[in-house]
């Protein structure tokens, strides 16, 4: 155990790998858990704010090879940093995807600027989950990674990306490899301009945490969302967790989301349940 946390706390290796859009290189930030592997891996999806550090945005241009920026592995925000490490101690290969600093937009993007036209070259619905799928092949093509274990987790925005990546995972033939064993997604948009579908058809597990307070999305209708998903080949009904007095970011570590009781009670039930629920939900071959 002790290995594993130290392993954790190993500084990320910065990476680049292509996007599934066939054009855009994208960074990323490697988290490796101790051992050789083959490990299951987990790809994380950042949300409208992008990856990086409220104190270093206002610096941030793009992210690339060669590239000098304030915007690098040490900028990540505590969320992305804590979640990271929670699955390297686990044992998962954890890859945080930064899809906006590749394009110029590392700075990420303020409240209510969602539909607004400086976000249509970075959007939830047909950018971000190639990006998300980039990863999956890039890691799926690694001989430390077991690719049928590859899951995804989302923030927000790419709550929703991740929700639109099992919706186009779902409409593919069922042999096509490789794919998202599971995901989970905290708080995403749920309304009409931010998924695919209005009734989405998924295929593998999920789970969907809420906050009854979310003053920046709706727990309604996501939670009605979930109620008209369409299960394909099997799939379990998706988790759906509403948090009582929780609002959006409950999970962030920082003092200011966690001097709210409700966000306090919901970080440490999701970082209690998430870990065992997906070792059921994409379990090691026997």
């Amino acid at each position: 155990m002790q290995a594993a946390a130290q392993a954790a706390d190993a500084p990320p290796q910065t990476v680049h790998f292509p996007s599934a859009d066939g054009h855009t290189q994208l960074t990323g930030y490697l988290f490796a858990p101790s051992g050789a592997g083959p490990h299951p891996a987990i790809v994380m999806l950042h949300g409208r704010g992008g990856p990086y550090s409220i104190g270093v945005n206002a610096g941030c241009t793009q992210v690339g090879p060669g590239f000098v920026s304030p915007c690098d592995a040490a900028a990540l925000t505590l969320r992305h940093r804590a979640w990271a490490r929670y699955w390297a101690e686990r044992g998962y290969l954890a890859l945080h995807v930064d899809s906006y600093g590749p394009r110029g937009a590392a700075h990420g993007f303020g409240r209510h600027t969602h539909g607004a036209p400086e976000r249509a070259a970075v959007n939830e619905l047909d950018v971000r989950p190639l990006d998300a799928e980039g990863a999956l092949a890039w890691l799926a093509a690694r001989p430390d990674v077991e690719p049928a274990r590859i899951s995804l987790q989302g923030w927000s925005n790419g709550a929703s990306t991740a929700l639109n990546v099992m919706i186009r995972q779902a409409r593919r033939a069922s042999a096509q490899a490789p794919a998202f064993a599971a995901a989970l997604v905290f708080y995403p948009g749920c309304g009409p301009r931010a998924l695919l579908s209005p009734s989405p058809r998924i295929d593998r597990p999920l789970q969907v945490l809420l906050g009854s307070a979310d003053e920046e999305v709706s727990a309604t209708a996501c939670e009605r969302l979930m109620q008209r998903v369409e299960l394909v080949a099997g799939a379990p009904a998706p988790v759906v967790t509403t948090y009582a007095g929780a609002t959006h970011d409950f999970d962030d570590p920082g003092s200011k989301r966690q001097a709210i009781d409700a966000n306090r009670s919901a970080r440490g039930d999701a970082m209690m349940r998430l870990g065992p629920w997906l070792e059921q939900a994409a379990p090691a071959a026997p």
